[in-house]
C-alpha cells in the first residue's frame, strides 16, 4: 500500500476502534496531563501533539528498518507488562500512596522542581508536562497501537510507517479529546473526589492489559476448552501428499474456531483465511514459535507447521487478544 492508503488504514482504525483502548491504557498519563489545569483544552492538545510527534517518528523508524527491528510477540508483551505496571503506579499516585509519589516527581539534581510538580502558575511547567506525557504515551501501548506498529514494518517505507501512525493517532484525537477535557473539568469541580474511582479505573485497565501480555507471551498455564476430534473435522483435512491442513478463519470478531483438535507426528499446515477482515486479527500470532503473520483483507495464508508433537499450539491477535488454540494427539 501506498503512504495515503496506509494514512487511512491508520486512521479509519484509530478513529473506529483505537481511540477507545488507547483512551483506556493512557488514562492515567492523560490524567496527568490535565490535573491542576483550570482549563482542560490547550494541555489535551499538548499531549496530543507530542504524541503525534513521537507516533509519527516511530513509524518512520520502524518502516526504515522493516523487519530488522521488527518487535516480536516476547517483546511486544515484555511491553505490555511493563505498561501494565506504570498504570497501577500511576493508579496510586493518584490517590497519594506516598513512596510512589515520591518515586514519580522526584526533584531532578540542583533541587529544581519536576515538570510534573511544576507550581500551576508556572507557564514552562504547564507546558512541559502534558508534552512529556504525551511522549510517554510511545512507552504505554494499547493493543492495537502494537498491532499498527507491525502494518508500519510491513509498509518497509519510512513515509508508509509514518503515515499509518500518524493516521492512527489522528483517528484517536476525537475521543482522547472528549475524555481530556471531561477529566480535566471533573478533576476540578470534584476537587479530587473523582481520583479514586479513575485510580480504581486504572487497576481494572492494568489487569486487563497485564493478561493481554501474559497471553501474548505465552506465560499462561495450560487450561481451558479442547475441542473433539468430530467437533474439528471440518476444519482439519488431508491432501492428497499426507500433510494435514487445518483451516482457521480470521474475522473482525475473533478467530473461528478458537479451538481444535488436531493429529500430531504428521506434516501440518495452518490455512489462515480471511475475508473482508479489517480488524486487528489481521495481525495473526502464535507465541510459542516467536512469529508473527500479517494477513491480507481478503485469502488464505499457509504457515508450515512442520510435524508437531502432542500438546498445544495457543494463537492469539497481535495485541493478545482473540486467542485460540490447537490440541495436537
Amino acid at each position: 500500500m501506498n503512504a495515503a492508503a496506509l494514512f487511512a488504514t491508520g486512521f479509519g482504525t484509530g478513529l473506529l476502534a483505537g481511540g477507545t483502548t488507547c483512551a483506556a491504557v493512557q488514562l492515567g498519563l492523560l490524567t496527568g496531563a490535565v490535573r491542576g489545569e483550570a482549563r482542560a483544552v490547550r494541555p489535551v492538545a499538548v499531549f496530543l501533539s507530542a504524541k503525534l510527534v513521537t507516533h509519527a517518528a516511530l513509524g518512520a523508524l520502524l518502516g526504515l528498518a522493516g523487519s530488522a527491528v521488527e518487535p516480536g510477540p516476547r517483546i511486544r508483551a515484555t511491553l505490555l507488562v511493563g505498561a501494565s505496571a506504570l498504570m497501577v503506579l500511576l493508579a496510586l499516585d493518584l490517590v497519594g500512596f506516598a513512596p510512589v509519589r515520591r518515586l514519580l516527581r522526584r526533584a531532578p539534581k540542583g533541587g529544581a522542581e519536576d515538570a510534573h510538580c511544576a507550581p500551576p502558575g508556572s507557564s514552562s511547567g504547564r507546558t512541559r508536562r502534558p508534552v512529556v506525557l504525551g511522549a510517554a504515551t510511545v512507552l504505554v501501548p494499547c493493543a492495537l497501537t502494537l498491532t499498527t506498529e507491525l502494518l508500519a514494518v510491513s509498509s518497509r517505507s519510512p513515509f508508509g510507517g509514518a503515515a499509518v501512525m500518524a493516521g492512527f493517532v489522528l483517528g484517536t484525537v476525537p475521543l482522547f479529546g472528549l475524555v481530556g477535557v471531561t477529566v480535566g473539568r471533573a478533576l476540578t469541580l470534584l476537587r479530587g473526589r473523582l481520583t479514586a474511582l479513575v485510580a480504581v479505573a486504572l487497576v481494572a485497565v492494568a489487569g486487563w492489559t497485564l493478561l493481554s501480555g501474559l497471553r501474548l507471551g505465552g506465560w499462561l498455564p495450560d487450561g481451558g476448552s479442547e475441542a473433539t476430534a468430530a467437533a474439528s473435522a471440518r476444519f482439519v483435512s488431508t491432501d492428497a501428499s499426507g500433510t494435514q491442513l487445518i483451516t482457521v478463519y480470521a474475522l473482525d470478531a475473533g478467530y473461528r474456531p478458537a479451538a481444535l483438535t488436531a493429529r500430531a507426528g504428521v506434516h501440518t499446515v495452518l490455512v489462515l483465511r480471511t475475508n473482508g477482515t479489517h480488524g486487528h486479527t489481521r495481525a495473526f500470532t502464535i507465541p510459542s514459535r516467536n512469529q508473527d503473520v500479517v494477513l491480507p483483507v481478503t485469502g488464505d495464508t499457509r504457515v508450515d507447521l512442520g510435524v508437531p508433537k502432542p500438546g498445544r499450539l495457543r494463537y492469539v491477535c497481535a495485541s493478545g487478544h482473540s486467542p485460540g488454540e490447537i490440541t495436537f494427539r
